[in-house]
């Protein structure tokens, strides 16, 4: 996908960390959830310990994280969540997203095929991705 130097150099500066482990004023933490909002886990886990995620909330804004359902279907139950997602990051600009590997720990997806549901994260400048959802829409 990626063809161009400018391609490259987007996804080199748009990539979410391996190891989150701060947020600066303005990040937030973009991690996978489920429907109940019961952040027992993973990420899900971090979000709720420490930056805000309200445990029996599983789809958006909360504090400094947003959430993203991943365990309760496939990719495609949940591409309107990411669609969601997407949409609200357009909306505020002035926040810059970092995204986890959502659905690729507990939910026992795979980054080929989570990665393209964020297809249309591409071109928005405040969304960044995992390394390994770069690889997926090169």
């Amino acid at each position: 996908m990626f063809k161009t130097q400018e391609e490259q150099e987007i996804m080199e500066t748009r990539t979410t960390s391996n190891r989150i482990t701060e947020l600066r004023p303005g990040e937030i933490f973009v991690f996978g959830s489920n429907l109940q909002g019961a952040h027992g886990g993973g990420a899900a886990y971090l979000a709720y310990k420490k930056w805000g995620a309200i445990w029996g909330q599983g789809v958006g804004l909360q504090g400094q994280t947003y959430g993203i359902p991943t365990m309760h279907g496939g990719p495609e139950e949940i591409r309107p969540y990411v669609d969601e997602f997407i949409t609200f990051a357009k909306e505020h600009p002035e926040l810059t997203f970092l995204v986890t590997e959502i659905g690729c720990g507990i939910a026992g997806f795979i980054p080929e095929e989570i990665a393209p549901l964020f297809k249309d994260a591409v071109e928005v400048e405040n969304i960044h991705l995992p390394e390994r959802f770069w690889e997926v829409l090169r």
